[in-house]
């Protein structure tokens, strides 16, 4: 007798669930493992934000249930820092809808746009919950290869017709996950051409768009005229504001896709933890300062990183955006091949490019994420074992 449904047939346990295994019995047995391998910023929220969470939660009466559609001063401070960033202007109450976090927008948003067959472009390497959503809603995943002569930039013209024809759904993601590549407004304005030419719905995921080095600004998708009428951008406290755990999340851009978005939400969660949505409201609306400072750190790790990795052959572009720098393994060696014996030799967990798509192969994924102490001690590890 068959318990599972057939569609989970063509999944595997998430590669970071399988590693976290394996890194659990290695430190069992003594291992000191140094992780460049999850984008889990190690960096705390601002105390302001952390303050605003413990008041809150304080309260006897913050702790039932909370609207579908969230606080509406978290909805407006959403709005606020897209118009103070981007110089974006949404409508609070139907351009904006609150999530737990972008991965669980991400996962649930095929399921509301998608039907049996149809097909959704995703960038290969890429960030694996494009696919993965797209599967489970029952459509097709279109890999968009990902390659370093084109800075990484999807070639929209390659697309077969008869794909075309087929398709519904285009995922962009800059500051780019896993590549740290960058896109310009100008490549932004011709997919959302695009787009409207093929009736496409374009989904921009900006998870990293506040965390930029050497005074780079990254764009907003939305900034483009008339982008709204084909596009959603997903944004996140995760990587912006050092919140990854708080699961804090949001949608923002067509309201009659939205519109169906929330139905969807709303038959399958809640709305957050009232003390989650303040504290939230807190990070965006209050004290931005911290943030260069944040960034500078990160910065520090970058270059320490790439100092490294030239001076040992590997010739990692150095990132304008984003917590990864996307490092080439030595010529001869597979992506798993290389994160694997780093591993076992040396004890420092990175993730294996092909983990993002087969055009992932010859790269792994470093995250900046990690003390600057461990991670310049995870750089001489490397140099040892090299």
């Amino acid at each position: 007798m068959k318990l599972i449904a057939e569609r989970m047939d063509q999944f595997a346990v998430h590669f970071f669930a399988s590693l976290e295994t394996k890194i659990r019995r290695m430190q069992s047995e003594g291992c000191d493992i140094i992780r460049l391998d999850v984008g889990s910023p190690d960096l705390p929220p601002a105390p302001h934000i952390i303050e605003a969470l413990y008041r809150s939660a304080l309260a006897p009466d913050h702790h039932g249930y909370q609207p579908h559609a969230g606080q509406p001063g978290l909805r407006v401070a959403w709005t606020n820092q897209y118009r103070r960033l981007h110089g974006v202007v949404l409508d609070p109450e139907s351009e904006i809808v609150p999530l737990m976090g972008s991965k669980e927008g991400i996962a649930h948003f095929p399921l509301a746009v998608l039907n049996p067959g149809d097909v959704a472009f995703v960038p290969d390497p890429g960030y694996i919950t494009y696919s993965r959503s797209t599967l489970l809603a029952g459509g097709e995943p279109y890999s968009l290869p990902l390659l370093p002569d084109a800075d990484y930039l999807p070639d929209l013209k390659s697309i077969p017709p008869t794909i075309l024809r087929r398709a519904r759904l285009l995922w962009l993601n800059y500051p780019n996950n896993p590549t740290a590549a960058t896109a310009s407004l100008e490549f932004f304005a011709q997919v959302v051409h695009f787009a409207r030419q093929h009736n496409l719905l374009l989904c921009h995921d900006a998870a990293y768009t506040q965390v930029t080095f050497d005074g780079y600004r990254a764009p907003s998708i939305l900034e483009i005229p008339g982008a709204k009428e084909v596009a959603v951008e997903f944004n996140t406290l995760s990587k912006s504001h050092n919140m990854p755990g708080w699961r804090v999340g949001a949608v923002v851009g067509n309201a009659q896709v939205l519109r169906t978005f929330f139905t969807l939400k709303t038959n399958l969660d809640s709305g957050h933890f009232l003390a989650v949505t303040e504290a939230a409201e807190a990070a965006l609306t209050g004290d931005q300062d911290w943030l260069p400072g944040r960034n500078a750190t990160y910065q520090q790790r970058r270059d320490l990183v790439i100092a490294s990795l030239h001076a040992h052959g590997l010739e990692a572009r150095i990132p304008r955006a984003s917590i990864y720098i996307w490092c080439p393994v030595p010529q001869g060696k597979s992506s798993v091949e290389f994160a694997t014996a780093l591993l076992d030799k040396a004890h420092v967990s990175v993730t294996p490019g092909t983990v993002f798509g087969n055009h992932g192969e010859g790269y792994v994924r470093i995250s900046l994420t990690t003390p600057t102490e461990r991670i310049a001690e995870a750089m001489q590890r490397l140099a040892d074992w090299i």
